[in-house]
C-alpha cells in the first residue's frame, strides 16, 4: 500500500534527479553540446550509458521476466554489460577517429545517402520499440503508485521523459547518470539483500516456486507439467530454449553497438580512453543490477499470482492460499515488492530511483532518436529536394522531434501495453543490429571492398526477414534470421560485379 512516506521519497529523489539535469544543461548552448557534449570523463560516459542502458527494461522488466521465467532473465542486463564492453574496447576508437556524430553518417561516408536513409528508417523503428517498452514501464510504475488508469499513467511517463531530456540533452544525461549510478546500486543492493534474507537463500526461493505452484490450475495455465518442469523453467539460465536465450544476449551485445543513444556517450568523452574506461564500468555494473531484479522477480513469483490467474483459479474451484497476494500482471511484481517488502522510507527511494531508471533510459533513446530524424532523415531528404535551410535552429528541431516521438509512443504503449517489456526490448535491439552491423563494421575496418547496392539491399531484407520470423514464431531467435538474410544480400550481390 502507497503511504505518505513513499510518496514523499519518489518526489524528492525524482525531483533531484530533474534538478541535476536542468542545472547541468544550462551550458547547453548549440545543437552539438546538445546531443554529443565533448567535454564528458568516464564517470560521465559510464552514467550516460547506464542511464540509457538501466531503464524499465533491465530492472522492472527483468523482474517482470523472471517472474515468469526464473533465471534465464539475467541474460538481458549479462547482455547489455558484455554490449557495453563490446563498445568500449572494440568500437570507441574507431567511431571517434571517424570523426562523425551519428552512426548512419559513419555508413554514409561509405555508401552513400541512400544507405544513411534506408538505415535512419529502419534504425528509428528499432528505437522507437524501445522507447514504447520505457513508456510501459513508466506507466506500470506510475499506476501503482498513484492508481492512475493505464492511458494516463503512460502519458504522464512520456511528459518526465520529456522534460528530463528538453533543456539537457547527452549531458544532463550523463551527470543525472552518475546520481542514478549511485542511487541504483544502493536500492538494487538493500532489494537483493531484503530478498536473500526474506527467502533465506537459494532453497528458500526453490520452496516458494514449488509451493505457489502446488495449484494444478497455476501449472497448467503456465504451460508446466511436473515438478521437474517447474524446477527447469525457473531454475535454468536457458528456460526458453538455448538458442532462444543466447540469441536475446546476442540482440543485446550488438543491438548496445548499433545504437545511437550509446555512440553518442562515446562521443561525448573528452578523450579516448576517458570513452573506453566509462563503458568498461558500465559493463561491470550492469550485470549486478540484473542479477538483483533477477532475484525479486523469482522471489514474487513464490508469493504472489496476477489478477487473470486468479481469475481462472476461482472459475476451477481453486481458493487463494494464505499469505498469497495478488498482483495487477506480471510488470507490477518490482514496484509490488518495493511497497509490501521494504520499509516506507527506503521504498520511497527505490521507487523514485526506478521512475529515474524509466525517464533517464527513455531520454536518452529519445535523444538519439531525434538525433537521426534531424540529421540523417530530414537533413538528407531536405538536400536532396534541394531545399534551403528552414528557420528553425538544429537545436529546436531536435527538441520538436523528441515531443512528436514521445506522443507516438504513448499510442503505441497503449496498444502493446501487457506484453513482456525486455521481449519488446530484445526485439528492438535485435532490430537495430540487424539494420546496420554490417554496413556500420564494413564502413570502419573494411572500406572499399563492398559495393554499395548490396548493403543499401542487405538492410531492408534483414529486417524483413527478422520481423517474420519474430511473426511466425520461427524457431530459435528471430535475430539469426535477419542477421543471415542480410549476411546473405551482402554476399550474393558482392560476387556480382
Amino acid at each position: 500500500m502507497v503511504s505518505i512516506v513513499h510518496l514523499i521519497g519518489v518526489i524528492v529523489t525524482v525531483g533531484l534527479l530533474l534538478a541535476v539535469s536542468w542545472l547541468s544543461g544550462r551550458h547547453i548552448k548549440d545543437a552539438r553540446s546538445f546531443t554529443t557534449g565533448g567535454t564528458s570523463g568516464s564517470w560521465m560516459v559510464c552514467g550516460a550509458l547506464l542511464g540509457t542502458l538501466a531503464g524499465g527494461q533491465s530492472t522492472i522488466g527483468t523482474a517482470q521476466l523472471a517472474f515468469s521465467y526464473g533465471l534465464s532473465a539475467w541474460w538481458f542486463t549479462i547482455g547489455a554489460g558484455l554490449g557495453a564492453l563490446v563498445l568500449g574496447v572494440f568500437f570507441t576508437g574507431p567511431l571517434r577517429r571517424s570523426g562523425c556524430t551519428t552512426l548512419l553518417e559513419v555508413v554514409s561516408r561509405e555508401y552513400g545517402h541512400k544507405a544513411e536513409t534506408v538505415g535512419s528508417v529502419l534504425f528509428l523503428v528499432g528505437i522507437f520499440i524501445s522507447i514504447v517498452s520505457q513508456v510501459i514501464s513508466s506507466s506500470a510504475m506510475i499506476g501503482s503508485l498513484f492508481g492512475m488508469p493505464t492511458q494516463w499513467a503512460s502519458i504522464a511517463g512520456a511528459a518526465l521523459i520529456m522534460l528530463m531530456v528538453l533543456h539537457g540533452g547527452i549531458r544532463s544525461a550523463g551527470v543525472g547518470g552518475i546520481v542514478k549510478l549511485i542511487l541504483l546500486y544502493l536500492c538494487s543492493l538493500a532489494a537483493g539483500i531484503v530478498v536473500w534474507h526474506m527467502a533465506d537463500g537459494l532453497s528458500g526461493l526453490r520452496a516458494g516456486i514449488d509451493s505457489i505452484y502446488q495449484s494444478p490450475t497455476l501449472v497448467d495455465i503456465n504451460g508446466l507439467s511436473d515438478i521437474e518442469s517447474i524446477h527447469h523453467r525457473y531454475g535454468s539460465p536457458f528456460a526458453r530454449g538455448f538458442f532462444m536465450d543466447m540469441g536475446g544476449c546476442l540482440s543485446l551485445i550488438l543491438g548496445v553497438v548499433c545504437t545511437q543513444s550509446y555512440a553518442q556517450c562515446i562521443w561525448s568523452a573528452a578523450s579516448t580512453p576517458k570513452a573506453r574506461r566509462g563503458a568498461l564500468l558500465c559493463a561491470l555494473f550492469m550485470p549486478i543490477i540484473g542479477a538483483a531484479c533477477t532475484l525479486v522477480g523469482i522471489y514474487m513469483r513464490g508469493h504472489y499470482v496476477t489478477t487473470a490467474e486468479l481469475t481462472a483459479m476461482q472459475a476451477a474451484g481453486e481458493a487463494l492460499p494464505a499469505g498469497i497476494g495478488v498482483i495487477e500482471d506480471s510488470a507490477q511484481a518490482f514496484p509490488a515488492f518495493i511497497l509490501n517488502h521494504l520499509p516506507a522510507w527506503l521504498g520511497g527511494l527505490m521507487l523514485g530511483t526506478m521512475l529515474i531508471n524509466i525517464l533517464g533510459c527513455g531520454s536518452g533513446l529519445a535523444l538519439g532518436a531525434a538525433t537521426i530524424l534531424v540529421r540523417d532523415v530530414y537533413g538528407n531528404l531536405r538536400r536532396r529536394l534541394g531545399m534551403a535551410a528552414g528557420r528553425l535552429s538544429a537545436l529546436l528541431q531536435a527538441r520538436l522531434s523528441i515531443v512528436g516521438i514521445l506522443m507516438a509512443a504513448v499510442i503505441a504503449a497503449l496498444v502493446f501495453h501487457g506484453s513482456f517489456i525486455n521481449d519488446l526490448g530484445f526485439l528492438s535491439l535485435g532490430l537495430r543490429a540487424v539494420a546496420i552491423l554490417f554496413p556500420l563494421c564494413f564502413a570502419l575496418w573494411c572500406p572499399g571492398r563492398f559495393q554499395p547496392r548490396s548493403i543499401l539491399l542487405s538492410m531492408p531484407v534483414g529486417v524483413c526477414a527478422m520481423l517474420l520470423a519474430d511473426a511466425l514464431s520461427m524457431p530459435g531467435n528471430a535475430i539469426y534470421y535477419g542477421l543471415g538474410a542480410s549476411l546473405l544480400a551482402i554476399a550474393l550481390l558482392h560476387r556480382k560485379k
